[in-house]
């Protein structure tokens, strides 16, 4: 009854979470913290819990499916974890074979147009993990909609060390001008594999960093980070939304700054204009007595009745020329 119950209550509160969102992330990043404590805390092994998060892995897919996020980013082994002892990595490298493999043959992944391809340096994995990753790119290639990236022996950092160092090769081979050194350049060169920028960055498991992830494409467009307590194998689709729902109030915030930016701007370039009338109207007192003063007053912007800021302008060129013809 107590179950029953708490499963109403979270229904519910996802069908509020998702009323409040609005915006959508494009590209949403996920680093999947957590398994192995997960496992450890219900008296498992590491690969309990892989196993664990791979099933969570499977409903994000159908969350991001349902809000119309377009890509998706896993940090499924950095380069970090080929530190862990053998006796862990084996199983961790037996269960992603077979998850690439079984992922690119399900019926679901066809139907929902997903493309899957790994990013990092693939060549460091065991023989059957690359094999794995060719066949799932291979049979998902034609696939259009919506966009899974594995981020499999990957590092941040060793990322745009790499992209710098064929940099500096082609400048030193004279294959390339240091001045034409732009973004695209740098992106060309980010693991052969373009990805969008992020829009939001998910962390599980409690801790509050971005651990080397994705440091180009997130940090650079300034990404929504939601970091979450429960681990990875835990992870709700309620914390999801919450996610979203993160990304959307940075969204409306840089919103209302830009529009504050904008309003002062217009208000700065007003008074420029309202000065320089004032300007004008002070030219043409001097030079033009007889013009009556309540009229000079009226021509200022902002006074009803008098002519336009160019107007006044066009009468004090023509009471110049008229005394330069006179001179």
């Amino acid at each position: 009854m107590l179950d029953r119950l708490r499963e109403l209550v979270e229904r519910a509160y996802r069908r509020h979470l998702r009323r409040q969102i609005g915006d959508v992330p494009t590209h949403v990043a996920i680093i999947q913290d957590g398994n192995r404590r997960y496992a450890r805390e219900r008296g498992g092994d590491a690969p309990d819990g892989h196993r664990a998060g791979a099933a969570t892995t499977e409903r994000v897919l159908d969350w991001c499916a349902d809000l119309g996020v377009a890509e998706l980013t896993l940090y499924a082994f950095s380069t970090e974890n080929f530190e862990r002892p053998d006796e862990e990595l084996a199983p961790l490298f037996d269960l992603l074979e077979a998850k690439l493999r079984e992922f690119a043959d399900a019926d679901r992944v066809h139907e929902q147009g997903v493309r899957v391809r790994a990013i990092g340096d693939v060549d460091r994995l065991p023989e059957r993990v690359r094999d794995a990753v060719d066949y799932a790119e291979r049979r998902t290639a034609d696939n259009d909609r919506f966009t899974l990236n594995v981020a499999l022996a990957y590092g941040g950092r060793t990322e745009l060390l790499d992209a710098a160092r064929t940099i500096a090769r082609d400048v030193d081979a004279g294959d390339l001008d240091p001045d034409d050194v732009d973004v695209e350049t740098v992106e060309d060169r980010l693991y052969d594999r373009p990805v969008r920028d992020v829009d939001l960055i998910v962390r599980t498991g409690g801790d509050e960093r971005t651990s080397n992830f994705l440091p180009w494409h997130a940090n650079g467009n300034e990404a929504a980070v939601y970091f979450c307590a429960p681990y990875w194998p835990e992870f709700s689709e309620g914390e999801f939304l919450r996610a979203i729902r993160t990304y959307q109030s940075r969204e409306e915030s840089w919103r209302r700054d830009r529009a504050e930016r904008a309003a002062a701007l217009v208000r700065a370039v007003a008074e420029v204009e309202i000065a320089e009338a004032r300007t004008v109207a002070g030219r043409l007192r001097d030079r033009l007595p007889a013009v009556d003063a309540g009229a000079l007053r009226e021509a200022v912007p902002g006074e009803e009745g008098g002519p336009s800021a160019v107007e006044i302008e066009a009468e004090s060129r023509r009471g110049d020329a008229n005394e330069a013809s006179t001179d």
